[in-house]
């Protein structure tokens, strides 16, 4: 099993850029499917991107180009670098993991229920 825990949200302005980080516990961290997910207000909890064990990567279609997904198993964390932040991104951010498979669909395909270990979120609010 493995908890997870988000830090690095915060405001910024549209264009601005943020980096969110999600630490790990557990020894087998590495080998373990790791994904951002976002939830605004009133909306589905949906997926921004996914990097399994392998390193293979799958972004959404609304942040490829602006959001990069990376993982050090050294430190037991994941990462996510935000660029040219939109308004329409701000939402609780999640991490979360799950052991076992491998990425083999485009992040679209994914939903929150294919992964069982959460953290507690992180909030990001881009204004215009």
């Amino acid at each position: 099993q493995v908890q997870l825990v988000e830090s690095g949200g915060g405001s910024v302005q549209a264009g601005g850029s943020l980096r969110l980080s999600c630490a790990a516990s557990g020894s087998t961290y590495s080998s373990y499917v790791m994904a951002w997910f976002r939830q605004a207000p009133g909306q589905e909890r949906e997926g921004v991107a996914a990097i399994d064990a392998d390193g293979t990567i799958t972004y959404a279609d609304s942040v490829k180009g602006r959001f990069t997904i990376s993982r050090d198993n050294a430190k037991n964390t994941l990462y996510l670098e935000m660029n040219s932040l939109k308004p329409e991104d701000t939402a609780m951010y999640y991490c979360a993991g799950d052991k076992g498979w491998s990425l083999l669909h485009d992040m679209s395909d994914y939903a929150a229920s294919d992964f069982h270990y959460w953290g507690q979120g992180t909030q990001v609010t881009v204004s215009s």
